[in-house]
């Protein structure tokens, strides 16, 4: 009895010995690299084993040769575990800041649209009830209320709509039909739909003159990839600017292009404007929308295998959605 007391209590100080250090180390490596804990919290361990072993085979009947190979074991097995934690280390490290931005971004959208829909709300409530309790009764303002009651309500049905798509491309649950797409037929719908748009903001609409490519996507989510390029194009094009849709074909596939005269994006900012609720600086007036536009073009760009970007030209900025072309 006396023998198992005395191996256990070197083999305790042995383990507590190292683990005391590891606990420091552990300490002072708190907020840094998330691999880089694992790592050491798994050496640390497997290093109180060996102290242990070696503690207690002071008072083992152990030879050197089978103390020899049992440190090998270990040695083995911690180097295998250690390896197994750098992996799971890098992969959880990266779920969890996927996931942290993810919050953060949610947590952005969720400000952006609650301000977006709280002030056409407030505007909606006192006109609705100057109508109810009889405060105005000019016909032409009564006519100029209806109106803005009716277009702050369609705001607020394309936000919503908006925030229905982009769920739906987060969750998976866009299925879409792929078939050969003209999209010199796209550029002529999407010119007709804004054009009244354009024209009320004294902006240029110009399609460049060509043959333009035939491209494998879905017809519907395309429309919307290409109203939605021109409808932001659009809205930060200064009066008398012009926005330009540009296509062709390459060893790269088809594309179309929509160039605007919005004076550029900073730099800093380029990579992001894709975000969910990302709108800049310029972008916080009202009717500036929800930023949700650029990533549901994103979105549904990348669920048709196509690829979405925008760079600074002179005066403006390029927005150039490619896809594959018919085999």
């Amino acid at each position: 009895m006396r023998d198992v007391l005395f191996t256990f209590l070197m083999a305790l100080a042995g383990s507590l010995a190292v683990g005391g250090v590891g606990a420091l180390v552990l300490r002072r490596l708190r907020g840094r690299s998330f691999t880089v804990y694992v790592c050491v919290l798994l050496g640390v361990v497997v290093l109180s084993v060996a102290a242990g072993v070696l503690g207690a085979a002071y008072e083992m009947f152990i030879s050197a040769h089978d103390l020899h190979v049992l440190l090998i074991v270990i040695g083995t097995a911690g180097a295998v575990a250690l390896g197994v934690a750098v992996w799971q280390g890098r992969r959880l490290a990266a779920e969890s800041m996927w996931t942290a931005q993810a919050e953060a971004t949610r947590r952005e959208l969720v400000a952006w649209v609650s301000h977006d829909l709280r002030t056409p709300l407030a505007g909606m409530r006192a006109m609705a009830e100057a109508l109810e309790d009889g405060i105005i009764d000019d016909p032409a303002t009564v006519t100029e209320y209806h109106r803005r009651i009716r277009t702050e309500t369609d705001r607020m049905a394309g936000l919503v709509d908006d925030l229905l798509e982009l769920s739906r491309i987060n969750a998976g649950a866009l299925r879409l039909t792929l078939s050969t797409v003209a999209i010199g037929d796209l550029v002529s719908d999407a010119i007709a739909g804004s054009e009244p748009v354009a024209a009320a903001q004294h902006v240029r609409l110009i399609a460049a003159r060509g043959d333009w490519p035939a491209a494998v996507g879905s017809e519907p989510e395309l429309s919307r990839v290409l109203s939605n390029l021109l409808m932001n194009a659009i809205r930060h094009t200064p009066e008398d600017g012009s926005v330009t849709i540009t296509g062709g074909k390459d060893g790269d596939g088809a594309w179309f292009a929509v160039t605007d005269s919005c004076g550029g994006i900073p730099q800093e900012d380029l990579p992001r404007v894709f975000e969910v609720a990302f709108r800049g600086e310029q972008a916080r007036t009202p009717g500036g929308g929800a930023g949700l536009g650029l990533a549901i073009v994103r979105g549904l760009v990348e669920a048709q295998h196509g690829h979405v970007g925008v760079v600074n030209v002179g005066g403006g900025c390029r927005f150039e959605v490619r896809l594959p072309v018919p085999g």
